[in-house]
């Protein structure tokens, strides 16, 4: 695999400085049913990474400390680490809104039909991948049967009640491009998926997230495979919009990796891109009793990704 790291540390990005810490992002590992072209994650199912049960009881003894509101599950698929159940339980104990970023495939893989009754009982906000309405780009981007497999899972947590406006039980999708592009406008096309969806399979959602690819890890690397990669770096830059950086994700939230190590987001997390850009790793235990608010957000040019056009974050367009 091509490293673009190299290629995105010397930034002119402009500097950010946290906010209030919100929500805390845990990537429970990089062992994922698929191996998409666009996971800035490299995620698959030959990784074996996984985050222990010491340093989830951490990352909730953190979340409790500083009162904090949510809890991101990421990876990878974060239902197949073996304790996911556990974690999700206790942030639901302690009150924590918890947020399941979701292949939806794994609903439908062997060993895994517990995953949507259990996360309705916990009424845990799903974020599911669709990234795209057509069977074809989501193959082509994901892998042969991945549509049809997503939409039959969708399907199946529509019927435990998620999507449906009443049940409080939260269903959101997320698009992505397959391929060098930004994402287009994302309430129009969000219009288009429910327009769509329903009247071809009968789902129903809350709300769409358009994400911009990263040009890190296995997009990065496919961009500079395909001498791509300066040409996106250019489209990036050219659509930055400096009021985009007041509302970027990495101002509330902080991302662990599955050793417990912490960053700005999820991001700088696969570059190795210490939080604040600090020289020496920090752990989830050095920040109990550390001060957050105003302090340094590392940058580097992968910044441009969440900034261009109408924005991108985990929580979607920012304008």
């Amino acid at each position: 695999m091509r490293d673009s790291w190299p290629r995105l540390r010397a930034s002119d990005f402009p500097a950010l400085r946290r906010g209030g810490l919100a929500t805390l992002q845990l990537n429970l590992g990089y062992l994922c049913n698929l191996s998409c072209i666009h996971c800035h994650v490299d995620a698959g199912p030959h990784r074996t990474e996984s985050m222990e049960r010491a340093t989830m009881e951490l990352a909730l003894r953190l979340a409790e400390h500083r009162t904090l509101a949510t809890i991101d599950l990421t990876g990878g698929s974060p239902e197949m680490n073996p304790d996911f159940r556990w974690l999700v339980e206790r942030a639901r104990g302690l009150g924590l809104h918890v947020i399941d970023r979701c292949n939806p495939t794994i609903i439908e893989a062997p060993g895994y039909e517990w995953v949507a009754p259990f996360l309705a009982a916990q009424r845990v906000e799903v974020v599911a991948s669709l990234p795209c309405h057509s069977a074809a780009n989501v193959d082509e981007q994901r892998g042969h049967g991945v549509f049809e497999a997503s939409i039959r899972a969708l399907q199946r947590l529509n019927g435990l009640g998620y999507g449906d406006g009443r049940s409080g039980l939260v269903l959101d999708l997320i698009y992505n491009p397959n391929g060098a592009f930004l994402p287009p406008p994302q309430s129009p096309l969000e219009q288009d998926y429910k327009r769509l969806l329903g009247a071809r399979f009968g789902i129903v959602f809350d709300r769409l997230f358009t994400l911009a690819n990263m040009p890190i890890k296995r997009f990065g690397s496919w961009l500079i495979s395909k001498g791509k990669f300066d040409e996106y770096m250019a489209v990036l830059r050219a659509a930055h919009r400096p009021e985009n950086a007041a509302g970027v994700m990495c101002r509330t939230l902080i991302s662990v990796d599955y050793q417990g190590y912490v960053y700005d987001c999820d991001f700088n997390q696969m570059l190795g891109l210490r939080l604040g850009g600090a020289a020496e790793p920090r752990h989830l235990r050095d920040l109990l009793d550390t001060p957050l608010d105003g302090m340094p957000i590392a940058v580097a040019d992968q910044c441009y990704g969440c900034t261009a056009g109408q924005g991108s974050s985990c929580g979607g367009a920012l304008r």
